[in-house]
């Protein structure tokens, strides 16, 4: 490999896109390509680096199978940073096995922590856990255990383990700044910055405060009865009760605990379940039997006794009953949720994530842009949507895809 080649790929791995694309800005043979491409994403423009590294994966011979891998893995990171997350996994995974037979150890687990961070972004925990299980970052390079390690921590946070999910971040801080890559200590920061934001609200006797993740963590293994609204279920201990699908069951609930220990009149019941702004005899008809299934189903945990005026939630065991929240309740916070990262989505990207229909999404993503809550950068396919920049929030960078030179 030639001096200018070499001294690209250094650059690059510095975190030097410009200082990369001086030494190959004017090439076309296979190998500048590849670099330019990886410039290009970690300079943002994600439609050309897709381009370029598709360029230099055919520009490369057939006995060149090794750099025709690494080129897919390049271009299912750049899909991943740009949130196109529907690429074929199987490419990827057929790049990994590869890799795995030449053996370029390092590039297949980078292909490997690529698939663990797309099954993390689109909710698939205990597949992204499984797949990380198999990983020892031990003899890896100190960019590749960052990687590892930021997996680790998002894994915790969603599952709600903030002691993990901090330990990780530590070792992730520490490898990154063995690695010396600006691009990955930012994105070290940033996952620093979202644990320590509010993960959810807590209501209980009519107040509301604020708590993080080491607080909800707590909360969940304490012995109060907790209405969570989060994720729709109402839980005490390990016992949990779903009511992801029953959206009226679960608005019952949530009312009766907020209003507990007192009592909610039927009314108020009735217009927060079934949005009827005067009750009649079939709407009281209709709040008996919706009681008497959540009654039902909190049997184990608690009662729903009739009193003069409505309904009061009475629980078996716990001394308290409290309502956990999300920070800020608004209609479409799934939504707001994962654009929160900072990262440019597409809307079918955001509909594998939300298992949602991609119309639907973007009809969503229509109206709330028409509001003024979210942005949209390029047209047709290569459309993508954010949130406006919140300052004190780093975005999450690109990290140098493996290179042709490695």
């Amino acid at each position: 490999m030639d001096s200018l080649i070499t001294a690209a790929a250094r650059a690059l791995a510095a975190g030097d896109p410009l200082g990369a694309l001086k030494r190959v800005a004017l090439r076309d043979d296979a190998p500048a390509l590849a670099l330019r491409g990886i410039a290009m994403a970690q300079l943002g423009d994600f439609v050309r680096a897709k381009a370029l590294v598709r360029s230099a994966a055919r520009a490369f011979g057939p006995k060149e199978a090794v750099a025709r891998a690494r080129c897919v893995v390049a271009e299912a990171e750049i899909a991943l940073v740009s949130r196109d997350l529907g690429w074929p996994a199987k490419a990827l995974d057929a790049a990994q096995a590869t890799l795995e037979a030449h053996g370029d150890r390092a590039n297949a687990a980078h292909a490997r922590y690529l698939q663990v961070r797309r099954l993390l972004l689109i909710g698939r925990l205990d597949e992204a856990e499984r797949t990380l299980a198999e990983l020892d970052p031990t003899p890896f390079p100190p960019a590749l255990r960052a990687s590892h390690e930021l997996v680790v921590a998002g894994i915790a946070m969603r599952r709600i383990r903030a002691k993990t999910a901090r330990a990780a971040l530590v070792r992730a801080e520490y490898a990154a700044h063995q690695a010396a890559i600006p691009a990955l200590t930012a994105e070290v920061e940033s996952a620093s910055l979202i644990l320590d934001t509010p993960a959810a609200r807590l209501i209980v006797r009519g107040e509301e405060r604020l708590l993080q993740l080491e607080e909800v963590e707590a909360l969940l293994a304490s012995k109060a009865l907790v209405v969570d609204a989060c994720r729709h279920v109402v839980r005490e201990a390990r016992t949990v009760v779903p009511l992801t699908t029953r959206p009226v069951l679960f608005t019952l609930a949530r009312a009766l605990s907020e209003a507990w220990p007192g009592e909610v009149p039927r009314d108020v019941l009735v217009a927060r379940a079934f949005r009827a702004k005067h009750a009649d005899e079939s709407h009281r008809a209709r709040l008996r039997v919706e009681i008497g299934r959540l009654r039902t189903l909190l049997r184990t945990l608690a009662d729903v006794s009739a009193t003069k005026q409505g309904f009061a939630l009475v629980p078996h065991r716990a001394r308290d009953v409290v309502v956990l929240a999300q920070p800020v309740e608004e209609k479409n916070a799934a939504v707001f949720a994962c654009l929160a990262d900072g990262e440019s989505w597409s809307s079918s990207a955001l509909a594998l994530a939300l298992g949602a229909s991609q119309r639907t999404v973007q009809r969503t993503l229509d109206a709330l842009a028409a509001a003024g809550k979210v942005q949209s950068l390029g047209r047709g396919r290569a459309r993508r949507w954010m949130t406006p920049p919140v300052l004190g929030f780093t975005t999450t960078l690109l990290l140098p895809a493996p290179l042709p030179s490695d």
